[in-house]
């Protein structure tokens, strides 16, 4: 999941059985054209390999975004993506998991666009959801 922290929307993601540098890149890239290719781009993330890796550095470089991470073991650094993935799985996630993949990645993108991103309140928002945040600067 990539998150504009403007106002805590959602604006990238993708699904894979495996997380990997792929993964992480299909993410961004939709993120990017999503929001028209935009430049003076920060990109925050922490230091997992995957956002260290070459070829996440060069997507980066070519997208012409500046990469931003929180130094080893601060985890407050990353706390809005943290916090994201914690609502998803306590409000949203069943009790008991998904039967299959296809049925886990339909209801991860429900969760971002039928719910995270136009209804859910958020406080630093004022509890306006992140759709509505946008729209009202």
């Amino acid at each position: 999941v990539v998150m504009d922290l403007y106002a805590r929307k959602v604006v990238g993601w993708a699904c894979s059985d495996s997380p990997n540098t792929d993964l992480t890149c299909a993410a961004l890239r939709m993120a990017f054209e999503s929001r028209g290719r935009p430049q003076n781009l920060m990109f925050h993330s922490d230091q997992g390999c995957h956002y260290s890796s070459l070829q996440y550095r060069q997507m980066l470089w070519k997208y012409q975004i500046t990469q931003s991470t929180s130094r080893r073991g601060n985890c407050w650094d990353n706390a809005v993506m943290e916090r994201f993935f914690r609502s998803f799985k306590t409000e949203w996630m069943p009790k008991y998991g998904y039967n299959n993949f296809d049925e886990a990645k339909q209801d991860a993108l429900n969760y971002i666009l039928k719910h995270y991103n136009i209804k859910r309140g958020h406080s630093y928002n004022n509890y306006m959801t992140p759709t509505a945040a946008e729209m009202a600067a």
